[in-house]
């Protein structure tokens, strides 16, 4: 068993178990030591390891995330859930507004942001109306995974495939539009039907979540600079260009302090990044993906069901980030690469309803929310088993037609 063989199971091993005993190494950590130990240990050699590290991919995902952080703090989040929020009647309506809500908002900007900025509203809503928050929590995580597959800028690891395969964003999206469009339905549906009672409840009163100031300048500006950055994706314009030029144009601010934006940046999930660009580098040099492909078979893994139920699988294992970092070396090597992106795309992402480890959104819900509700594995896997099996099952047959 070589070195970089080595380095990459105990790597993946700690991605997977969260933190291992004894030591107090996260996710992030176990990626960026897994890294050094690819140089340490001459699996790689520096120079090979900068090469290894996407940059289009850690440029893109870092100028949305500036992108994000100006929406949140012109309150443009708050501003759609009281517009929305303020205008329903029933419980049925009030899950409704928020997966559709949360859903779009995935599609064009990160989802985990999204999670975080709504989770301590929801929360709000429902103790006014003294509602019980459980099914709109869900209902917040899962649409958000099932719209952030919709486009390339929806989550990281779509950032990730969409650099990798240089599928056009206007392309990506029109394959993946339907899977969300019917997942997002789905979503309503289940949780409609898992929480029946619930929703067989009266009118209740419109409500506002709690006040909170706008920066009227920055929500025209961000807003406008958001909606020029996703109409410049659409037409074919270079993401990582467009991108950097958004956040840049962002920063040049007379009133806003650097500060608070560069606070809202997910610094561990950019080192996480890097960490793992140069893991799989190493692996791939050691010739691990030539003797997958040997053992396997390339038919095997370019087949749409392998590849489908493995990544789904994987994502629950490792999250979906690794996952996909996993698949890379392999799909170049598969008969129709850009099928085979797309529909690890949607697998991986949509897996992430499958339970609560399997994506980071989830994470984010649950946790924020746990000082007020305490949702296990089982009531979050009552909805998220069912809704995933339909929403990977509909979005395997939709792209296996196309």
């Amino acid at each position: 068993m070589d070195k970089a063989f080595v380095i990459f199971l105990l790597t993946y091993a700690v991605i997977a178990v969260g933190r291992p005993p004894i030591f107090r190494i996260d996710r992030t950590g176990a990626a960026l030591i897994g890294a050094s130990l690819m140089i340490v240990l001459n699996v790689l050699d520096i120079s090979t390891a900068y090469k290894a590290i996407d940059y289009k991919t850690i440029v893109i995902l870092f100028s949305v995330m500036i992108v994000v952080a100006n929406l949140r703090l012109s309150g443009f989040y708050h501003l759609i859930s009281s517009l929305i929020m303020s205008r329903i009647r029933t419980r049925s309506k009030m899950l409704y507004a928020l997966i559709l809500t949360s859903g779009v908002l995935s599609a064009l900007l990160i989802n985990d942001t999204v999670c975080l900025v709504f989770t301590p509203l929801v929360l709000s809503l429902a103790g006014r109306l003294r509602l019980n928050p459980v099914p709109y929590l869900l209902a917040l995580c899962m649409a958000s995974n099932i719209g952030s597959v919709a486009t390339i800028t929806g989550n990281p690891q779509n950032i990730m495939i969409g650099s990798f395969s240089q599928i056009p964003y206007a392309q990506f999206s029109l394959r993946l539009f339907p899977v969300a469009l019917i997942g997002l339905i789905a979503c309503a549906a289940v949780i409609r039907i898992a929480y029946h009672s619930h929703f067989a409840g009266g009118v209740i009163e419109p409500a506002f979540p709690s006040k909170t100031r706008v920066h009227k300048a920055l929500l025209i500006k961000s807003l406008s600079v958001s909606f020029t950055m996703i109409i410049l994706f659409f037409v074919g314009a270079p993401m990582s260009t467009v991108a950097i030029g958004a956040a840049s144009y962002l920063l040049i601010t007379r009133r806003v302090k650097p500060e608070k934006v560069y606070n809202s940046i997910d610094w561990r999930l950019l080192i996480f990044f890097v960490g793992l660009f140069i893991v799989v580098e190493g692996i791939g040099q050691s010739g691990f993906a030539e003797r997958i492909l040997q053992a396997i078979g390339g038919r095997t893994v370019g087949h749409p069901l392998f590849l489908v139920v493995s990544s789904a699988l994987m994502s629950n294992i490792v999250s979906n980030v690794p996952a996909v970092m996993l698949f890379k070396p392999l799909i170049p090597s598969v008969v129709n690469p850009e099928k085979a992106w797309l529909l690890l795309a949607m697998s991986s992402t949509l897996a992430g309803n499958l339970t609560i480890l399997g994506s980071i959104a989830n994470l984010i819900v649950i946790e924020g929310a746990k000082h007020r509700v305490r949702i296990g594995f089982l009531e979050y896997m009552k909805i998220g088993v069912p809704l995933s099996l339909l929403s990977i099952f509909f979005g395997f047959l939709w792209l296996s037609l196309i």
